[in-house]
Formats: C-alpha cells, structure tokens, sequence
C-alpha cells in the first residue's frame, strides 16, 4: 500500500496541497502538462511545494547508472506492468503513476499470458490518458508489447476458444483502438536493470 498522504499540485486547476488522491485527481486529470506529486508527510509536501517543482521532480527520480552517469527517469508519467499465474494462466495488468506510485487501473482475466498483459496494458493506459486529455509519457518494461502496440496486431500464440473468447474480444477492441486513433504520449522503456522494478510491478517475483 501506498505511503503518500499528501499530494503537491505546482501545476493544475488550483496548485496547493492536497491530503487525498481524490482532491489531487480532480486538479490533474484533464489539465494539460499538469505537474504534481505525493509526499508522506505535510512538512515534506508544504517545503516541496515552496520550490522549483522540477527540482524536486529531478532530484526524486535521478539513478546512478554503473558507468556513474545519471539517468532521469520522469516522475509525471504512467507505468504499466502485467503479471500472470502461469504462462498462461489468471492474468491482471494495471497502469501506475511513477510519481506518486497511486494505481490508475487494474484489470484482471481468467486466463490469457503476461505478454498479452503487458500489451493491453500499454493500450488501456493510451487510452486512459487520451480520454483524460493528459500527455504524460507511458513506461513498459516489455519490449515484446512494444513491438506489438507498433504494429498494432497482438502477436499472442495463445489459442482463441471458449476459455479465452472475452480476452480475444478485448484484444481486437484494443487492436481497433490503435488503429483508428493517434496519441501523442511517448512509449518509454523501463530500465530495470538501472532503476530497478518498474512501479506498476506486482512484487510476486
């Protein structure tokens, strides 16, 4: 469970301090370029908010590379991760935002595969964004579901029968989907081995 009690708006409808997502999520959500983050504690978030939002931003998100250079990875954006009991087997997949690490969606299936996972993931977080009118970069830990989210066909061997019916039906919804709109967010790739697990990360390995 998160530890963010209280959330930072330097850019939305009203910039202030907020003591709940919900507040937060109502200055953000829909406002272009909106930067915000959480904070455990009110003292950190009323000497945050005193500051150069990028400041904090960049500090709170800065990795040592092995090399000893940098690498920035961006605070307001949203991550998606999948996880799957057996391959196949029950899958869920959910879209985190790296900042402040509150869950945006979580969506689970009887059965499909992590590949499959991580694929509608990247769309439904698209998806999400763009009905949100928010341009925030999207981060994925999956170079398969890259791949497939560019050609816009899900790549998946799993066989389509009764059991697997409803995931192929979402699939093609999601196939459709890229198809007929253009988004604006970037796809990131996630570097685990630099920044460790990505925040949409289910913690069960």
């Amino acid at each position: 469970m998160s530890k963010t009690k209280f959330y930072v708006v330097w850019k939305g409808r009203q910039p202030g301090i907020y003591s709940n997502w919900a507040d937060c999520q109502s200055q953000v959500f829909g406002f272009e370029k909106a930067i915000f983050k959480g904070f455990a504690t009110k003292a950190e978030a009323e000497a945050a908010f005193k500051q150069n939002p990028w400041h904090i931003l960049n500090n709170s998100t800065n990795n040592k590379t092995a090399n000893g250079k940098t690498a920035s990875i961006i605070a307001n954006s949203l991550s998606v991760d999948a996880a799957c009991s057996g391959n196949p087997g029950v899958m869920e997949y959910r879209g985190v935002h790296v900042g402040t690490r509150e869950q945006w969606f979580l969506v689970k299936f009887p059965l499909g595969t992590n590949n499959i996972g991580e694929f509608l993931a990247i769309v439904h977080g698209l998806a999400e964004l763009k009905k949100k009118k928010l341009n925030l970069p999207v981060y994925t830990d999956s170079a398969t579901a890259l791949a497939w989210v560019k050609k816009k066909k899900c790549g998946t061997k799993l066989p389509e029968d009764t059991s697997t019916a409803s995931l192929f039906e979402v699939i093609r919804r999601a196939e459709k989907w890229l198809r007929e709109n253009q988004y604006s967010q970037p796809l990131l790739k996630w570097d685990t081995k630099k920044w460790g697990e990505i925040p949409a990360d289910f913690g069960r390995k």
